[in-house]
């Protein structure tokens, strides 16, 4: 797409990708009617990976008695994508939304549930009802993804190329219709890695919405100054995940010398100072390892054609902070991972 374009719209992606995408619902969108409308209490604490893998597991066993209790109807199932636990002890849980067994976008909401076990209300992005008269689209597949290519195109996007169109409910604005979602690759205009997705209506072909899977971060090493990343926004906050290079993820150890650590996120889409640090929370090393593994990618790919290390597309991790000033860094086959000390 055009700069003057990307400037236009991406006030309006910011929000909207977060509806699409079923990103995690900040406490500040409208509620439904059963929600407080209270500022809830507390602050989020860090959750260890452990601790964070049980209350997942946990509400994901109570997904069905979930669904009942927030009044969802039959055909529609809750899937759990993450929580997120205050000192008080205040519990927010994402889920995403089926409906049929079709992914419902725009349909992600937030159950808070109090220390007590006591529901505490429900955040959703939508209030309408989910409810579709026919599963059967009208048009085909096909159709869809032409509609995306020439979307893509027109924002400028060079070497195109559709990953298949899938069946999804498009509750993102207006009325739930059975829609598809094509999601084009490819380059933007300026060579940024193109993650288009564009919601067709299955029964007209109309377009109703599209927006740019791929957020462009910043990145403030030591190494290599200035740089831009690629991250992905969950709600609020912006994750070190480079989905257009294999998925490549960033994560901090904290002085830790196992386990994958917690994935590297920010509020602001900027990582790092610039600077050293001592401290096991400064982000200036994880955007040098990101930066380092992007390079790596693109090493790989522009010298030798190929997809990533192993050549089938799917990227290694990062982990930063390693142990307690270890001097060094390593490769590890068992984990398929590079590590960094800080020296």
């Amino acid at each position: 797409m055009s700069t003057l374009y990307a400037r236009h719209k991406r006030t309006s992606l910011v929000i909207a990708t977060a509806v699409a995408a079923g990103a995690l619902l900040s406490t500040g969108l409208a509620s439904s009617a059963s929600a407080d409308n209270k500022t809830l209490a507390g602050a989020p604490t860090l959750l260890s990976a452990s601790a964070r893998t049980t209350l997942i597991q946990q509400a994901q066993s109570d997904a069905s008695e979930t669904a009942q209790r927030i009044g969802l109807g039959a055909k529609e199932k809750l899937v759990v994508r993450d929580v997120v636990k205050d000192v008080d002890g205040t519990v927010h849980t994402r889920y995403e939304r089926t409906y049929a067994g079709l992914p419902v976008l725009g349909g992600d909401l937030v159950v808070h549930t109090a220390k007590s076990g006591k529901a505490e209300g429900v955040t959703k992005a939508t209030k309408t009802a989910i409810k579709v008269a026919s599963l059967k689209p009208q048009i085909i597949p096909a159709k869809a993804e032409k509609q995306a290519v020439g979307a893509a195109k027109t924002l400028g996007s060079a070497k195109t190329a559709s990953d298949g169109a899938r069946k999804v409910i498009w509750a993102g604005s207006g009325k739930p219709v059975l829609a598809y979602e094509t999601i084009v690759g490819g380059l933007q205009d300026d060579g940024t890695p193109n993650q288009l997705h564009v919601i067709t209506d299955a029964a007209t072909g109309k377009k109703l919405f599209e927006y740019q899977g791929i957020e462009n971060a910043t990145g403030k090493t030591l190494y290599s100054g200035t740089v831009t990343l690629n991250s992905v926004q969950s709600g609020s906050t912006y994750q070190l995940t480079d989905s257009a290079r294999g998925s490549h993820k960033t994560y901090n150890l904290a002085r830790k010398t196992s386990g994958t650590g917690t994935l590297v996120a920010s509020t602001t889409n900027v990582f790092g100072t610039g600077t050293a640090s001592s401290s096991s929370s400064d982000q200036t090393a994880a955007a040098d390892a990101a930066y380092g593994a992007a390079e790596t990618w693109d090493f790989y790919k522009n010298t030798f054609g190929r997809n990533g290390i192993k050549n089938n597309g799917v990227g290694a991790y990062s982990r930063v902070h390693y142990g307690n000033a270890y001097v060094n860094a390593f490769w590890d086959d068992s984990c398929f991972c590079m590590t960094y000390g800080d020296g």
